[in-house]
């Protein structure tokens, strides 16, 4: 089967958001908005405590408030299941299962009422005395418990004391990034409703199957009597990828009072509950020859983990794949500590781990003498370092080409300080960039109507990445009907499996199972007419058809066809549907190593010496995102992760009081993110061609925008003062 070349193809034109106008004019149904008849609120009690026991919880007063049908706490809660193993890796422990403390903020109560004002008024009166014992919360104590290596991800190659003896200079440095914390402007919610023993749920979730299978797992019941409903969520950035605590107290609520729960975390605790970027200490090491060449790499990273919690971010791994160095060393701990679960935010791993590594690459450079970008194409490799595999596709050589002559990188001086506009000092700056491959098996399901139109629909969910937008542009081209023909539902458990939106893995994965099921659909349609006498595409087979306008047609006679809705009308069909599989590829099949987005990063920075005033002027973005399949979203998708890049860089910084543990910034007054003002003026550019390892060529652009921001934006602040800043985020005192 071909698709309708020239004007009929609709993939990778910049078409608005299908979804614009509900969400302009409000109508979109976010989980907050539903309501059921009877329904009640619940609200949380955290701990005041890090570390330790409850040594008596008083909950007499809060259950004689107005309003209040119940007060569960670990006395009252029955004992819950933990969560099942996930693609990302395990569950969050289950919630108020004893009387431990493991972080500041963790739920002893959940108080349910029939209003939210109440709710929350009873939970104020909610009473717990505390055993105290000391926080353990520096990733760099001794007394932390340390895991190596818990997913087997530590690389080694070559002699790498060897390769620094060699070297002609040696560079090293402590690099530290803080704790970040996934903020979208929507505050989670969960919604739990129970009909015997069915439940149905309407959850702020970037996964609704991994809430459906963690929910049957903890409460006991089958996965098919959960549906999970997600249709908009609003941001996640990483926060809506796991089952968190509210969500499971949600439906545990609901079930004891037998009303509809809806929970509505508060601003403070998003900072507690739904997950963080963990801070890191990173120890990079490089070694380099006069011309040069790298010889050795050692870097070396630690970050935080909760307690009781298994999420895994090897910071250092990316080093091991970056630049063609024979001796490479990689090491990834993690320090247990009393803080909420860790999650992904935006970029997770290489967020943190790229910073360290871009910075010291330049400041090698900067030691022999080299220009930066000279320097990264002169160490650029062809292959996967590690394999020993050619990659799939690879354009970063085009993206630090055509990045640089539209950056104007040519004008850069060498010598710091040297640039000036006034009192202003003037940096450049840039990054090389990569995230890995990551696709995972997917469904979906199509449907062609006898009025012509196409239902498509997967389990999917829409984060502001574009999926509905780009699914359905991709079923149109793909059934060569019009965009305003096709409809794209998602975010139903009920629907087709779908994994998580994250890891810039979504659109290759459930636009190779669309690719599938379109293909099938097809195939179908060819079958009910195979013995058709009336049909001009009696015998023809799917390699031997053409779709468009509407219709299947002979592509070595196009005025041989019928339509879709001729079919169904001669043969008595409403409709016609099929299903489609998509399963990653593997690179022992391939014979290369499947890659992920590569990027170039080049920003401008003005800083006042005197004020310690900083400002990014420009930024521009050149991205190997294999096939891109609407041009307008995924520019959105690299400027939004460049602000977000801005934000680590400059501002982002979740303060733990080290007495307490308590998250000392955990409102919008006091968490900076960037405003308008500080938003420069961004430049995308897209290089490369479709990744021969998918069907659809795409390699997604969700994380990569991301990436490299923070490096390119330290490297700029050495351009322009000569100091190396190794420490996230940069601030008025660095710079004084």
């Amino acid at each position: 089967m071909t698709t309708v070349e020239g004007a009929r193809t609709v993939v990778g034109a910049g078409l608005d958001r299908v979804e614009a106008p509900l969400k302009v004019t409000g109508s979109a149904p976010y989980p907050n908005d539903f309501s059921y008849p009877g329904m009640v609120h619940a609200a949380l009690v955290g701990s005041t405590i890090a570390a330790g026991r409850i040594r008596r919880i008083d909950a007499s007063a809060a259950q004689s408030a107005p309003g209040v049908l119940t007060v569960i706490t670990h006395l009252t809660a029955p004992q819950l299941e933990r969560g099942p193993m996930t693609l990302l890796g395990p569950s969050p422990p289950a919630p108020m299962q004893d009387d431990r403390i493991l972080h500041y903020g963790q739920p002893v109560a959940v108080v349910v009422a029939a209003s939210l004002e109440q709710a929350r008024h009873a939970a104020s009166l909610v009473r717990v005395e505390y055993e105290p014992t000391e926080a353990l919360l520096d990733v760099e104590d001794p007394r932390a418990e340390i895991l190596v290596d818990p997913w087997g991800l530590d690389t080694e190659r070559g002699d790498v004391a060897a390769g620094f003896a060699a070297a002609d200079a040696v560079v090293e440095g402590r690099y530290t990034t803080p704790d970040n914390t996934n903020n979208p402007l929507g505050l989670m919610a969960t919604i739990a409703s129970w009909h015997g023993d069915s439940l149905t749920v309407h959850d702020s979730t970037q996964w609704p199957h991994n809430v459906r299978n963690s929910l049957a797992a903890i409460f006991k019941i089958p996965e098919s009597g959960i549906r999970v409903l997600a249709p908009y969520v609003g941001g996640g950035f990483g926060a809506g990828l796991r089952v968190w605590p509210h969500t499971v107290l949600t439906a545990l609520a609901a079930r004891e009072v037998r009303h509809p729960v809806k929970l509505v975390l508060t601003r403070p605790q998003m900072f507690t509950s739904v997950g963080h970027r963990p801070n890191s200490v990173q120890h990079i090491k490089i070694g380099v020859t006069a011309a040069g060449d790298l010889v050795a790499i050692e870097h070396r990273g630690i970050s935080s983990v909760a307690m009781e919690d298994d999420d895994y971010e090897p910071v250092s791994l990316g080093s091991a794949v970056a630049y063609t160095c024979p001796n490479v060393l990689t090491r990834d701990r993690q320090a247990r500590l009393n803080v909420p679960c860790p999650g992904s935010m935006r970029a997770p791993a290489e967020g943190q781990g790229n910073f360290a590594l871009e910075c010291a690459i330049d400041e090698a450079a900067h030691a022999v003498g080299m220009d930066p970008l000279e320097f990264r194409l002169r160490n650029y490799t062809e292959v996967h370092p590690v394999l020993g595999l050619p990659w799939s596709s690879k354009a970063l050589r085009e993206c630090y080409t055509r990045g640089a002559e539209r950056f104007g990188w040519s004008r850069r001086t060498p010598e710091t300080g040297s640039m000036r506009d006034g009192r202003w000092l003037i940096g450049y700056g840039m990054a090389g960039v990569s995230y890995p491959f990551y696709q995972v098996p997917c469904q979906a399901r199509v449907s062609v109507r006898r009025d012509g139109s196409a239902f498509v629909r997967s389990a999917a969910t829409d984060i502001g990445t574009g999926t509905y937008t780009v699914m359905t542009q991709l079923a149109a081209e793909l059934l060569g009907l019009d965009i305003d023909r096709v409809r794209f539902d998602l975010g139903d458990s009920d629907m087709p499996y779908a994994p998580q939106a994250g890891g810039s893995g979504l659109t290759g994965a459930l636009g190779n199972a669309l690719h599938t099921a379109c293909g099938n659909l097809v195939r179908e349609f060819l079958e009910i007419v195979r013995d058709d006498e009336a049909s001009p595409l009696r015998g023809a087979g799917p390699d031997d058809v053409t779709t468009g306008e509407g219709r299947l047609y002979r592509t070595d006679a196009p005025d041989r066809g019928e339509s879709f809705t001729d079919i169904l009308g001669r043969h008595g069909l409403e409709e016609i549907s099929a299903d489609g599989r998509s399963t990653p590829p593997e690179a022992q099949q391939l014979g290369k190593a499947t890659a992920g987005a590569f990027a170039a990063k080049f920003v401008e920075v003005r800083i006042d010496p005197g004020l310690g005033l900083l400002r990014v002027t420009r930024a521009v973005s050149a991205v190997d995102g294999g096939r891109i399949l609407n041009e307008k979203t995924a520019a959105s998708q690299i400027v939004g992760g460049t602000v977000g890049g801005i934000s680590q860089a400059l501002f982002e910084e979740t303060a733990t009081d080290p007495g307490t543990g308590r998250i000392a910034n955990a409102t919008f007054g006091d968490y900076l993110v960037p405003v308008n003002a500080d938003v420069p003026d961004m430049d995308v550019i897209f290089c490369g061609a479709p990744d021969p390892a998918s069907a659809l060529g795409t390699k997604g652009v969700g994380e990569i925008g991301l990436v490299g921001v923070a490096a390119a934006i330290g490297n700029a602040i050495h351009h322009a003062t000569g100091r190396r800043l190794r420490s996230l985020p940069f601030t008025i005192d660095q710079l004084l």
